[in-house]
């Protein structure tokens, strides 16, 4: 099997390209390119759903279009949200620790 050309990832290349000058003063996410979703350019922050917020806002995405999850037995929340550009999808995610509160389950309950 050949490997494609860097010509097949244009797409979120040159969303990148355009988000750089547009956006260049919102927070640096991590960023995420690859011949298997060639069409698709991911921003990821770790630790840090105030990135998250800023892309989301600057890109348009609605509150409402936000997806939430937890990982790792409930300790790691997770927002995804997605939207195009420049030929492009978009990946939004945001990773953030789960605030421990006065309601966490305890070892015991959260093994059930």
């Amino acid at each position: 099997m050949r490997a494609p050309a860097l010509s097949a990832l244009n797409a979120p290349l040159l969303a990148l390209r355009q988000f750089s000058a547009e956006f260049a003063h919102l927070p640096a996410p991590t960023l995420g390119v690859s011949t298997i979703f060639p069409d698709r350019l991911e921003l990821s922050f770790h630790d840090d759903l105030s990135g998250f917020e800023a892309w989301r806002s600057a890109l348009g995405i609605l509150p409402s279009a936000v997806n939430y999850r937890e990982q790792s037995g409930g300790r790691t929340r997770v927002l995804t949200a997605e939207t195009g550009c420049a030929d492009a999808r978009v990946h939004l995610i945001g990773y953030a620790d789960v605030p421990d509160g006065g309601g966490a389950r305890s070892r015991q309950e959260a093994g059930r």
